[in-house]
């Protein structure tokens, strides 16, 4: 066993790597769950968006036309919910369940011709002397950019629920439909929008582990993120920066395991690849006993009729 021979400095810079998909499918899904709506379609989603980024960056040669395209193909995936739970009226778990099993399928048999092929890769930040500082430098200032964007992403969300009154509807839709409705606020129409979101960030979750995190196409490739990120919303009382926290304490759970086991430390593989999943239920244990801050109308189906 060899500790020495993990760094520092690459171990937060590859933690902030590991945690960006799953910051970006979460904070997606925070803005839906904010809606009122459960889709537990994430990693669906995650799975379309990764084979739908890295086909089109293998394609076009382009990896920012394949991120475009893995939002597109998230947000296309995340119509089918809104069809089942919006239009249908359909159960909310039983449609996010079906649409994550189809997202699956679906992804397997798009990417059977791109197993085994290197997609085009995207060039990192480079900033003039603030690249090259000691520590600083390598951790925070030498990243891609969809990683800044995961960050940006946060921030925007974040100003757009606290200080906007786009923001203030979507949480009136997601505390009490039915009260929303009678001011007049279309409540279907912000609900879909909420989900095209979800599902756009999903997709790009999804590609930043195809095209950045693992430059590759394997099957079910996401492995949990998407239930990972679900459980993140839930960790992180539906408020925007804690799940930007949440994000890197997962991220750095992966990053840890996989560092220990690269220094020979002897425990079992299989125990620490299960140990994001028994950190994440054991989170949602302790937190399911304060139910006070999850949107009052969540899960709950909302009729125009009432």
């Amino acid at each position: 066993m060899d500790l020495s021979a993990i760094n520092p400095v690459l171990l937060v810079a590859s933690l902030m790597v590991a945690a960006t998909p799953l910051l970006l499918a979460a904070i997606g899904e925070l803005v839906v769950e904010k809606a009122g709506v459960l889709n537990l379609g994430v990693e669906g989603m995650m799975i379309v968006g990764a084979i739908s980024g890295f086909a089109i960056s293998v394609e076009t040669g382009s990896p920012w036309l394949g991120f475009i395209a893995s939002a597109i193909g998230g947000a296309v995936l995340s119509l089918l919910f809104v069809l089942l739970t919006q239009v249908a009226l359909a159960n909310q778990v039983a449609s996010g369940l079906a649409l994550t099993l189809f997202g699956l399928g679906l992804s397997a048999l798009m990417g059977q011709s791109y197993v085994g092929i290197k997609p085009p890769q995207m060039g990192k930040l480079d900033i003039p002397v603030i690249s090259d500082l000691p520590v600083v430098g390598p951790v925070l200032f030498s990243h891609d950019p969809i990683l800044y964007l995961g960050i940006a992403l946060t921030a925007a969300v974040w100003a757009l629920l606290k200080y906007t009154r786009v923001g203030l509807v979507l949480r009136a839709v997601g505390e009490n439909h039915d009260a929303a409705h009678a001011l007049g606020y279309k409540v279907i129409r912000i609900r879909i929008m909420a989900i095209l979101f979800g599902g756009a960030c999903a997709g790009l979750g999804g590609a930043y582990i195809s095209l950045i995190r693992v430059p590759q196409w394997t099957e079910g490739m996401t492995a949990g993120v998407g239930w990972i990120a679900l459980a993140l919303v839930v960790f992180a009382s539906w408020k925007p920066w804690r799940a930007l926290l949440g994000a890197y304490l997962f991220g750095g759970v992966t990053v840890v395991q996989l560092n220990l086991q690269a220094a020979g430390v002897a425990i079992p593989v299989e125990y620490l690849a299960m140990s994001p999943y028994i950190i994440t239920i054991l989170v949602l244990v302790i937190l399911s006993a304060d139910k006070s801050s999850a949107p009052a109308s969540l899960g709950r189906t909302f009729h125009a009729s009432h």
